[in-house]
């Protein structure tokens, strides 16, 4: 851990408490224990940290979601499906404060948007790494082939961001127990609609093309 880490932490922590306009560069420097001179040393300002917390510091989803895409036909789809959901969760529920903060200046999200398109990334993303994961589950005749999975990654990723949105806005702070539930409940769900009919098994899947 270094000097920049330590900022980065302190940031995470600040704004997910405080949003991003009433977070200050002095109460960052504050809380990570530095001066703000050492603060500048590191990022141009306060929009400059915000982007390298969003980066670096809320719950990532492009490791499960690689790790569902190359190993289609490991474990259960339904267990797959609760794994990721409750990634996705974790995702909402840490980052909402900070992804809101986002639109309280067009700059800033233009600069965002921006280092998201040089990134090759951006929300749109992890629904298409799910729809291509539940293709190939089709392919292997683990889901039904006439299911329109580009439908159900949207479902998906959209209750696990309410379940972030409910849990901001109420002031609640679940348990890990509570997020599995909510995760298994959710995966359950929407496992149920997606099974394979006899008939359907071992017969390639149609290739639907994914929501944004």
């Amino acid at each position: 851990m270094g000097t920049r880490d330590d900022i980065l932490d302190a940031a995470a922590e600040v704004l997910r408490t405080q949003g991003f306009a009433r977070a200050t560069t002095r109460s960052i420097a504050q809380v990570a224990g530095y001066s703000e001179a050492a603060l500048y040393k590191h990022f141009a300002d306060k929009a400059a940290i915000l982007l390298a917390v969003m980066h670096e510091r809320m719950p990532q989803l492009p490791g499960s979601l690689m790790e569902l895409i190359s190993n289609p036909g490991a474990g259960t789809v339904r267990a797959n499906l609760t794994r990721l959901a409750r990634t996705a969760i974790d995702f909402y529920v840490e980052g909402f404060p900070i992804l809101v903060s986002l639109f309280s200046s067009q700059e800033l999200l233009t600069a965002h948007r921006n280092r998201l398109h040089q990134l090759n990334a951006g929300p749109h993303k992890a629904q298409e790494g799910l729809v291509r994961y539940l293709r190939e589950e089709q392919k292997l005749g683990r889901i039904r082939r006439t299911a329109d999975v580009g439908a159900a990654a949207a479902l998906l990723f959209g209750a696990c961001f309410q379940r972030g949105f409910e849990v901001n806005f109420a002031g609640l702070t679940p348990s890990d127990e509570e997020h599995n539930r909510y995760a298994g409940a959710l995966a359950k769900t929407l496992y149920e609609s997606l099974q394979p009919i006899k008939a359907d098994a071992g017969r390639p899947g149609p290739r639907s093309t994914p929501a944004r």
